[in-house]
């Protein structure tokens, strides 16, 4: 899978029903072939831009350019052969099974003139396996455990085939061993496949460690965009998250690890 696909945002300003300007004229270049991590506090516009760039919301000012032409301009089902989506909290029908639900994902590549193929089974195969959810295929989406049912949800973005993936907070209802794990296959997908992940997390540790590029925000603007060197130090952190933090090499990857300073009880606070 090659990384031809260009997602970028021109002067973008996003607003829900009307409501008050969420994201104010961002200029926002998404790099291809590479893993993006969207940070900030709850509340700084990350889910809102990122709907932004996957159609879900019209712009009330710029625009949002997919290989060069605006993403309202192109059709549905060639937008969704290019662009797949994991939304926060999304809703499965109910009684709706795993199998039928991650099947949906090859929507995009049906037409009444071709339906359902030998192709399509693979994706969805490939989907359950690569997520672990094989032995749940049978299951009511709606019995299932958090954990399991996020799983599900990649692979209905996986059993999509795009080049580039959007997911809102991939990691929530994840234990720790789970989040690794869907981190560590998006990362096996990036390098081995050559997608572009964009995702939106609320651990900027993970973020440093797994991305590529971070766009940090705040109050609806960028206020950083680089590498993860580049993006997480003192300065920012503070900026962002209004937290005072010591930055420190992570002994495992290398890249830079947030430590918060945190005034325990009875306890000294440590100087830099």
């Amino acid at each position: 899978m090659t990384a031809t696909n260009d997602l970028r945002a021109e002067g973008l300003s996003l607003a829900y029903h009307g409501g008050p300007v969420v994201v104010s004229e961002l200029d926002v270049e998404i790099p291809p072939g590479q893993i993006t991590s969207i940070v900030g506090a709850n509340g700084c516009g990350k889910s809102t831009l990122l709907r932004g760039l996957a159609r879900l919301l019209s712009p009330q000012g710029g625009t949002v350019l997919l290989d060069g032409e605006s993403i309202h301009s192109q059709k549905t089902k060639e937008v969704a052969k290019k662009v797949g989506l994991l939304p926060q909290g999304p809703v499965v029908p109910d009684g709706l099974v795993v199998e039928d639900l991650v099947a949906r994902g090859r929507y995009p590549h049906q037409s009444l003139l071709k339906q359902w193929s030998r192709a399509d089974e693979e994706a969805v195969e490939y989907a359950l396996e690569v997520t672990q959810t094989v032995e749940l295929r049978e299951r009511p989406v709606d019995e299932l455990s958090g954990g399991q049912r996020q799983r599900v949800w990649i692979a209905l973005a996986l059993a999509q085939q795009t080049p580039i993936l959007l997911l809102d907070e991939p990691t929530t209802f994840l234990d720790m061993a789970h989040q690794l794990e869907v981190l560590n296959l998006l990362a096996r997908l990036n390098e081995t496949e050559n997608r572009t992940v964009v995702l939106v997390l609320h651990d900027i540790n993970q973020a440093a460690r797994y991305s590529h590029h971070i766009i940090a925000m705040r109050n609806g603007h960028i206020v950083k965009r680089g590498t993860p060197a580049d993006v997480v130090n003192e300065n920012t952190i503070a900026e962002v998250f209004g937290v005072s933090c010591v930055i420190i090499a992570d002994p495992i990857s290398g890249t830079p690890l947030c430590v918060p300073r945190a005034e325990l009880p009875g306890a000294e606070s440590v100087s830099s």
